[in-house]
């Protein structure tokens, strides 16, 4: 397997000096260059163009987010945005995102080579997941975003991989078979900032209440919230400790955070924790379906969405078993399969379904219409979407 090409792009010497370094300590990447900022990347593109670009936001004469933008547009590229943790740089990281990046790693304005030095692997990871984004899925993306502009005038040693036993007991007890609220839980990495941007927009008022894990660095998931609750008819927030999860909320988990799903009386509400990396992730989608399996049940529906690795594919199971409702998004409008394939691997999933379809299941969920049905293994081919891709 050839190791992934990259190009990184960043106005400060020290970052280009320090990720250039500890990348090529890692056999599966090979740093081809290091430019100061886009006019000397696109000259160095016009020779040898790279399998993903790790890009800063914030650069002298070109800013990253129009750098970005033109990449989509000429050739969809895969992008690991390298942004600063500031408010400023959060708002910007986000609309890159939007516009096609496929995940971001923060950096501070002080400590940076200590930093950087730790962050590495993490970086490496976000590089190599990127270097699997789904070109189509890039392409349709970029033309989804024109279409609306328009209308609108090392090899490193890894981290202990936990399981959420680190965090949560597995669930004992089954949990009540009825309660005056459902609720969902939605799960996304690589890639899902532009799905969950597509699903949440698409939901009414009148949708159940929403928990959602994306996976992302601290400061970029409030951002995100407020973005989310600008474009979207129901309320989008950034979930605070004991707040109680409504009907036509969503509840996104603060990054650096473990977010849980607890019961009181008929009622839902989420707790915001600490807690030790699941599957190297803090917000981890395992411990929020654990949780929600626990303490909602046959109340609750799961649905995991792009991304890479395999968090949430136990969690998606556990939810299954204990007799809810669970939906992963299709490999085509996958950004990164890896998540979903995992969960339907495990045996975890009933319906597999395109991210254009997953507002209305949700919502015919909520109503009753998709009734549950549970295989005693996993299936040896993807589960059938439900009725709704058959209309």
């Amino acid at each position: 397997m050839k190791p992934v090409r990259v190009l990184l792009v960043d106005d400060s010497a020290v970052v280009r000096q320090v990720l250039s370094e500890r990348l090529s300590r890692d056999p599966q990447i090979s740093v081809m260059a290091a430019v100061a900022d886009p006019l000397f990347a696109m000259t160095r593109m016009q020779r040898e163009w790279p399998d993903v670009i790790v890009l800063d936001v914030e650069m002298p004469r070109m800013d990253g987010l129009t750098f970005l933008r033109k990449i989509m547009d000429e050739r969809p590229t895969p992008v690991v945005i390298c942004s600063t943790l500031t408010d400023k740089g959060a708002a910007t990281t986000i609309e890159a995102l939007a516009a096609g990046a496929v995940s971001v790693v923060a950096k501070p304005k002080l400590g940076l080579r200590r930093f950087l030095e730790d962050a590495s692997t993490d970086l490496g990871a976000a590089v190599k997941a990127a270097a699997h984004a789904n070109p189509g899925r890039l392409r349709r993306i970029a033309l989804a975003r024109n279409t609306l502009e328009a209308g609108q005038n090392t090899s490193l040693a890894p981290a202990p991989k936990l399981s959420a036993d680190a965090v949560l007991a597995p669930p004992r007890h089954t949990a009540m078979k009825q309660t005056t609220e459902r609720v969902a839980a939605i799960g996304a990495s690589t890639g899902g900032t532009q799905a969950l941007e597509q699903v949440l927009t698409g939901l009414p008022r009148g949708c159940p209440g929403i928990a959602v894990v994306q996976h992302m660095p601290e400061k970029f998931t409030r951002a995100f919230a407020e973005r989310l609750d600008g474009l979207c008819a129901i309320e989008v927030r950034e979930a605070r400790h004991g707040e109680r999860l409504l009907p036509g909320h969503a509840l996104i988990a603060p990054g650096g955070k473990h977010m849980t799903l607890k019961r009181s009386g008929a009622h839902y509400h989420v707790e915001v924790i600490d807690g030790p990396l699941v599957n190297r992730h803090r917000p981890s989608v395992d411990v929020l379906f654990r949780s929600v399996a626990a303490c909602a049940g046959a109340n609750a529906l799961g649905v995991i969405m792009t991304g890479m690795g395999d968090d949430g594919a136990r969690g998606m199971k556990e939810l299954l078993d204990s007799g809810g409702c669970t939906i992963a998004q299709d490999e085509a409008s996958c950004v990164v399969f890896g998540m979903p394939r995992e969960a339907i691997r495990l045996g975890g999933v009933q319906h597999v379904l395109p991210l254009t379809t997953v507002p209305a299941a949700i919502q015919e969920w909520s109503q009753g219409a998709i009734k549950r049905h549970r295989a005693d293994r996993a299936p040896a081919r993807p589960p059938p979407a439900i009725g709704l891709m058959n209309r």
